[in-house]
């Protein structure tokens, strides 16, 4: 006979305090059931009414509570991995049975300083900022509790008081959740501007700490206490108790994340290297990987420069690569000979005869998939290329300057010579969003043929704003089996294009950009790549210069209207 488990959840406070000095969890087992009985001192989340709130304040803790997720080492591994280095976070791998032993039989605040320590010591406090407002928010969205995000963002006040450094988590939770404050843990700071990798008085926020967190940020009288306390472990119940009201968040693991469109505000832009989030499984996953992948990336990169390009994607095939191809892609235009009415149209109106490809742009391999779908050189032009994916490079590419009329000339003299492809967005954008394009193209070209592109991976992004831009074709085929998906639409009508006189060149690329969001179920945005610079490295992209933490913020909050 199958022996079941049962969980049973008893939330009263007379029958808490009146066990409270022996409190423990119990286990009631029979022949054929064990129950598990566990006490809470406060009601579950699931009987708290959500009915005005508007004018209240919520104080929540983060993991476990705001977060389906108990475990913050994925977050830890992050800064490891992002800010240091991958030997610190092979070591932080190596130490989480150690932090698992403390933090679950020992002490909590004592688990969570070895994986400050591992994590941030002798890290530059800047490169943990970077780290945090590039990389953690889209992890942390992934993982929001739907019932407690829905309680916590029907008030109008937001508090968060929480075990983990308050350096890593500030962003996320000013930036996605609305946050008025963060009571977390501090760590020190040398006068250098680095972590020591121990944190200042009072300690780690575990327990006691972090009552005396609330009771400083909102005062001791009566009046004071916030409205609303959201809590999931013993630890939390100090805090909890000097609030009106208080809720237990259990069973996260249980649930479905926040669906994307409830989201407060969009993630649009984020960045750095690992796609999958870095529990100890998968971190042990991808470092047994990564040898191999590595080497795999190598053989991916040499045979697409040393064959054919009648042969590059049946190569990339046979490696691995996935390559889905939509709509018929257009022949070469030599081959069409001048019969074709766009041709004529284009070489009365001294135009160039070659295909303009413009495409939505996802990684710096763009330009060669469509090369490598149409079985022929192509020209691409860039803005910024590293010199290693230059050099590497198996089709011809020109870099822009960005005077306007200089690099009119230059593609003008590109298209003359044949098809040129070119990615309007000016960056790449890993959401389901399209960035403002640029409308110079359109104002060079009458045979104008958009490209949907998108890709598929598992393990690492083949993109970067911070990091080195030369590892990035690298980093996308160090996945297991890397998908490219390219889709030809149909070229524009001549009286969509420029040459009618009827369309302006910014409604023509408007257009093209609706149509390639239509086709890729993404959405439009009037976001720029400077905008993209200034708020995953506060720069716009050319000359570092110093941004303000608040602009960072305002810049997406036009970030999904429609051009």
């Amino acid at each position: 006979m199958r022996k079941e488990e049962n969980l049973i959840l008893i939330s009263e406070h007379t029958l808490f305090n009146l066990c409270y000095p022996r409190f423990k969890n119990q286990e009631i087992k029979t022949n054929s059931t064990k129950i598990q009985i566990m006490f809470f001192p406060f009601p579950t989340i699931d009987s708290c009414s959500l009915d005005n709130r508007e004018m209240q304040t919520v104080v929540a803790d983060l993991d476990g509570t705001l977060l389906r997720s108990s475990s913050s080492f994925p977050y830890f591994m992050l800064i490891a991995f992002e800010a240091g280095s991958p030997l610190r976070a092979l070591l932080l791998l190596l130490i989480s049975p150690l932090v698992y032993i403390l933090y679950h039989f020992i002490s909590e605040a004592a688990g969570i300083s070895l994986l400050i320590f591992v994590s941030c010591a002798g890290l530059k406090v800047s490169a943990i900022e970077s780290a945090a407002r590039a990389v953690l928010p889209k992890f942390y969205l992934e993982d929001m509790h739907p019932v407690s995000y829905k309680l916590f963002t029907a008030c109008a006040h937001r508090y968060v008081v929480t075990a983990n450094p308050r350096i890593m988590v500030e962003p996320f939770l000013k930036d996605y959740l609305g946050v008025d404050a963060v009571m977390g843990t501090e760590i020190q700071v040398s006068k250098s501007g680095y972590a020591t990798g121990f944190v200042t008085a009072p300690g780690v926020l575990v327990g006691a700490h972090k009552e005396h967190a609330v009771k400083k940020n909102f005062g001791t009288g009566a009046d004071d206490v916030p409205d609303v306390a959201l809590g999931d472990r013993p630890t939390d119940y100090p805090f909890m108790r000097l609030c009106k009201e208080a809720y237990m968040v259990v069973g996260g693991k249980d649930v479905e994340a926040v669906p994307k469109e409830e989201y407060l505000k969009p993630l649009i832009f984020h960045d750095g290297r690992l796609a999958c989030r870095p529990t100890p499984l998968m971190c042990m996953a991808v470092i047994l990987w990564t040898p191999i992948g590595l080497s795999l990336a190598i053989l991916r990169v040499s045979l697409g420069v040393l064959f054919h390009p009648r042969w590059k994607l049946s190569v990339l095939r046979f490696l691995g690569v996935v390559v889905h191809v939509k709509g018929t892609p257009p022949p070469c235009p030599r081959a069409t000979g001048s019969s074709d009415a766009s041709t004529t149209a284009s070489s009365s109106s001294g135009r160039g005869g070659g295909v303009l490809f413009v495409c939505s742009h996802r990684t710096l391999l763009d330009p060669l998939f469509v090369s490598f779908v149409l079985r022929r050189p192509v020209t691409a032009v860039t803005y910024s290329i590293s010199r290693v994916s230059e050099w590497l490079s198996p089709i011809k590419t020109v870099r822009l300057t960005r005077n306007r009329s200089f690099d009119a000339n230059t593609m003008s003299t590109l298209l003359n010579e044949g098809d040129l492809v070119v990615c309007p967005e000016g960056t790449t954008c890993r959401e389901p969003f399209l960035l403002r394009f640029s409308a110079l193209f359109a104002e060079l070209a009458d045979k104008i043929v958009p490209v949907a592109m998108n890709i598929k991976i598992t393990m690492f992004h083949g993109t970067t704003a911070r990091g080195w831009k030369g590892l990035d074709p690298f980093f996308f085929f160090m996945n297991p089996r890397p998908t490219y998906e390219v889709r030809f639409l149909d070229q524009l009508p001549l009286e969509l294009t420029c040459l009618s006189g009827a369309k302006t060149s910014h409604q023509v690329a408007n257009y093209i950009q609706e149509t390639l969001a239509n086709s890729l179920g993404f959405q439009c945005t009037n976001l720029t790549r400077k905008d993209k610079y200034m708020v995953l490295a506060g720069n716009d992209g050319v000359v570092q210069q110093q941004q303000q933490p608040d602009q960072r913020s305002k810049l997406l909050q036009h970030s999904c209207s429609n051009t």
